[in-house]
């Protein structure tokens, strides 16, 4: 295909990505069309998933990546490039700034890394953590004209998180670790897939204010496991796993013990149905 096809097909991704984040930022559809998708996806013929299975491009053609699609990095375990739609409604809803600091968590390969350092600079930067050594190196080398940008080989379930206007997960959290909500800075976004059961899968939003931890839900998902959270603590109580579309705060026990609106209750902190109270 001409190179001004696929700037064609690129620009016109963007246009619809900026449609579904429903975000106000100007820059957002800027932004997604100047990080080449296909820089972080391997060589073609790529795998595209398909419902259950994954079909295979009948060539290396960019042009099929800028669609609402995940592209299979290793097929055999499942491990894809999200889907762009849901991306982009992500971000939109952090919202990352100039001079935001991130921790990315689960990064792949790095495209929706990449996406995220265009959107913190100048003056931002992001901690990219992926546990999988082959597709962290991979990001390392795909990031490279990403200066702003640092990958780690690591558990960002057990390494510590520098303090965060954003933390952004991709891969399954049953057990969120304490330390996650302890890294966001005042204001702070977080958002990442909870598995409040093993047959639920949600995105929830959390936000750090002054009166507490905002938490909203926003749509169903499903991710392959983080590893070292992804099964709910033997200390946790799952009280009604049932009500986590309606959990709207997350408390510390030290300071708001447990009662009736509690959905699930962990060592440190527990997820509620109330919001929380404004100053």
């Amino acid at each position: 295909m001409p190179l001004s096809d696929i700037a064609k097909a690129r620009s016109f991704f963007a246009r619809l990505m900026a449609g579904a984040s429903a975000s106000m930022d100007p820059r957002f559809e800027q932004i997604v069309k100047n990080v080449p998708r296909e820089a972080f996806m391997g060589p073609g013929p790529w795998k595209i998933v398909a419902g259950r299975t994954y079909v295979e491009t009948p060539d290396s053609d960019p042009a099929y990546l800028y669609q609402n699609v995940l592209i299979g990095l290793d097929p055999d375990r499942g491990i894809n490039n999200g889907e762009p739609f849901l991306h982009a409604r992500w971000l939109g809803c952090v919202a990352p700034q100039p001079g935001d600091s991130v921790s990315h968590i689960g990064a792949g390969t790095g495209y929706y890394t990449a996406l995220l350092s265009k959107f913190v600079s100048p003056g931002g930067h992001v901690d990219a953590y992926e546990v999988d050594e082959g597709l962290a190196e991979l990001a390392r080398k795909n990031l490279e004209a990403y200066p702003d940008v640092k990958v780690f080989t690591a558990n960002a379930v057990v390494e510590p998180l520098h303090p965060s206007d954003v933390i952004y997960v991709n891969a399954g959290v049953a057990a969120l670790p304490a330390a996650w909500l302890k890294a966001l800075k005042p204001g702070g976004r977080m958002i990442f897939p909870w598995r409040p059961s093993k047959d639920m899968g949600l995105a929830l939003l959390v936000t750090a204010t002054t009166a507490g931890l905002d938490a909203m839900p926003l749509m169903p998902v499903w991710f392959i496991p983080c590893i070292g959270a992804e099964d709910v603590p033997d200390g946790a109580v799952l009280k009604n796993p049932g009500l986590a579309w309606k959990v709207r705060s997350i408390r510390w026990n030290v300071e708001n013990p447990a009662d009736e609106s509690a959905v699930a209750v962990c060592d440190d902190f527990w997820f509620s149905t109330e919001p929380v109270l404004k100053i």
